[in-house]
């Protein structure tokens, strides 16, 4: 008979007192220990079974992983152990970045966004992880603390496959920055799921659109699609016939239609392959109307 309410497995909780510390225990132990800070999807997953860490390494009181700031210049930063809810209620987020904090608003719970950080999402590397498409399409950049000290890296080139990432034994994620936004842009967010709330993604669809000179159309979009591939996707053919032509109804459509035939879904028990790819055709038709009509 099934245990409905499982328990957690043992483990050892580990609070070094240094991020030099931290990445030199989680490398020392590279098959039997992880990070964590909210431990939102940490905790449920050792309790379900489906991971089994020995050492539990806390990351959340270092200075580093704590950051929240904001400059004119440089944009914003998010440590590691900032909470969605802290995010959602920077007012500099909101105001320069009210995509992020839509994102983060679609996360399950106001009580789970209390513990749960945009990083954690990220470095969880879920194809239907809610904040991901955001920072991909505001062209977000991690910064990894590993024994080799830190380095800097596009959130593009993070993603190996579902809950694989570039991260080596040692390496510790504590921030993630996203430039200024373009001059004069607008984004959406809309997940699709099968309730309004605490729900993975059907399909989800972050999008950025602004003036471009440099472009045929004089417009750019940056797409990002979840749950519809093994990593989160960018659909580069959509962009560029955005990019490439008079925007209009038809070239939406083309859009959409290239977003549809560029994606790999699977079936699963929130969604038939074929249902996810045509819900990709209509909500690329839908968001970047929608965006178009804000920023023409």
């Amino acid at each position: 008979m099934n245990n409905s309410h499982p328990g957690l497995p043992e483990f050892d909780y580990i609070k070094p007192a240094s991020l030099a510390d931290a990445s030199r225990f989680l490398s020392e132990h590279a098959k039997e220990s992880m990070p964590f800070s909210g431990g939102t999807d940490t905790f449920v997953r050792m309790r379900d079974g489906n991971l089994s860490p020995r050492f539990l390494v806390d990351i959340k009181g270092f200075d580093e992983t704590k950051e929240l700031s904001f400059h004119s210049k440089t944009g914003l930063t998010i440590g590691a152990a900032v909470p969605m809810n802290r995010v959602i209620a920077f007012p500099d987020a909101g105001r320069v970045y009210p995509l992020l904090v839509e994102t983060a608003r679609s996360v399950a719970s106001y009580q789970l966004r209390n513990r749960a950080t945009i990083i954690g999402n990220i470095c969880n590397a879920s194809p239907a992880g809610d904040t991901i498409g955001a920072c991909l399409v505001l062209q977000g950049a991690l910064t990894i603390h590993g024994e080799g000290g830190l380095r800097n890296i596009p959130l593009t080139d993070f993603f190996l496959g579902p809950g694989r990432t570039i991260l080596k034994p040692g390496d510790i994620v504590i921030a993630i920055r996203l430039p200024l936004p373009p001059r004069n842009s607008a984004g959406k967010y809309y997940k699709l799921g099968r309730n309004k709330l605490s729900d993975l993604s059907i399909v989800a669809l972050a999008a950025l659109g602004y003036p471009d000179e440099t472009t045929t159309s004089g417009f750019r979009f940056r797409l990002a699609l979840a749950s519809v591939a093994p990593v989160p996707f960018v659909p580069q053919e959509a962009e560029a016939i955005l990019a490439g032509n008079k925007i209009n109804t038809d070239t939406i459509e083309a859009a959409a239609v290239a977003a549809m035939n560029a994606v790999r879904p699977i079936d699963d028990v929130r969604g038939t392959a074929r249902y996810r790819k045509l819900m990709v055709r209509n909500i690329t038709r839908q968001v970047v109307s929608a965006i178009w009509n804000e920023i023409k």
